[in-house]
């Protein structure tokens, strides 16, 4: 009970801890709730599945097996390998448009609390970090 009385006048004290003002909330980029922003995920991810479907394979094929390359295998790609043609790529991203547009919707939404869940994290451990021990205390 002592211990209590002689605590209440360091709470009722300010400290910097206290002084501080609260943290912003968390700001969503406008990036994130941009449609145009899923147009142009989109459009890279074209980029790069062309490239991915002209990939030559048969010649790292034959690297692996320890030969070299026939001529047949030199032609040999991604996509001649995947059976995949350009334009049933480009439908697919096309198709997937809309999942871009909703991901980056529930994440904007999610933003805030994901930040905060941070900040909390990051308090808890300074939290524990300025109760650790010093190593240089003289050991009993």
């Amino acid at each position: 009970m002592r211990v209590k009385l002689a605590m209440l006048p360091l709470l009722l004290s300010a400290t910097p801890a206290f002084a501080q003002a609260a943290p912003p909330a968390a700001q969503v980029p406008r990036e994130l709730t941009d449609p145009a922003t899923a147009d142009r995920l989109a459009n890279a991810m074209q980029s790069l599945s062309d490239a991915f479907l002209k990939l030559p394979v048969g010649e790292f094929q034959a690297a692996m097996e320890g030969r070299q390359p026939t001529a047949a295998e030199r032609r040999k790609t991604v996509g001649s390998e995947s059976k995949l043609s350009e334009r049933e790529l480009r439908r697919q991203i096309e198709d997937a448009k809309p999942m871009f547009q909703q991901g980056m919707k529930q994440l904007a939404a999610a933003l805030p609390a994901m930040m905060q869940g941070m900040d909390e994290l990051q308090r808890s451990v300074e939290r524990a970090a300025a109760n650790m021990p010093d190593p240089t205390y003289p050991k009993r």
